[in-house]
């Protein structure tokens, strides 16, 4: 059996207990959430819920179908076989003693982060971007040593011009 990560777009109507019964849906077929990130849309009392989960490609097909049919659902795509964009902002606090923060800055310079927070011994790096770029920005970090993260999780939609399946 196959697990693969399906990013999947949930529009919903924003109405109290839509989050736990979307998430009840997963629970309950005792697969985890990898990420999950919901805000409203430009229309108002709509919500946009991104969900990253693993499954094989049948588990993830029935949640997709029962989804669709929860009454504060009014649209689902799975995104994953589609041309997409998708992004994570990650928060980042890491040891930056004077020895070793020009280093740090170059490194956040290349990957286009911002600096939002310095303390003497520590600086709070933003970064934004896909899975592979905030991977290989921790990687190059964690030598200097990761204090503290935090994640939003994925954000995603579906690349214009190309045909709604």
């Amino acid at each position: 059996m196959m697990m693969n990560k399906h990013t999947l777009s949930v529009v919903v109507e924003n109405e109290p207990g839509v989050l736990s019964r979307v998430a009840g849906l997963f629970s309950g077929r005792g697969f985890n959430i990898y990420s999950l990130n919901v805000a409203p849309t430009l229309e108002k009392g709509v919500s946009l819920m991104t969900i990253v989960a693993e499954g094989d490609d049948g588990i993830i097909e029935q949640i997709v179908k029962q989804l669709r049919k929860l009454v504060p659902t009014i649209k689902v795509k799975d995104l994953t076989e589609l041309q997409s964009v998708e992004r994570e902002m990650v928060l980042l606090k890491v040891n930056a003693e004077d020895s070793k923060r020009a280093e740090i800055l170059r490194i956040v310079d290349i990957f286009r982060c911002k600096v939002v927070d310095v303390s003497p011994d520590e600086v709070t790096i933003e970064v934004t971007g896909d899975q592979g770029k905030i991977s290989a920005l921790v990687n190059l970090l964690s030598r200097f040593g990761i204090k503290e993260i935090a994640r939003t999780g994925n954000v995603a939609m579906q690349r214009s011009m190309q045909i709604d399946l």
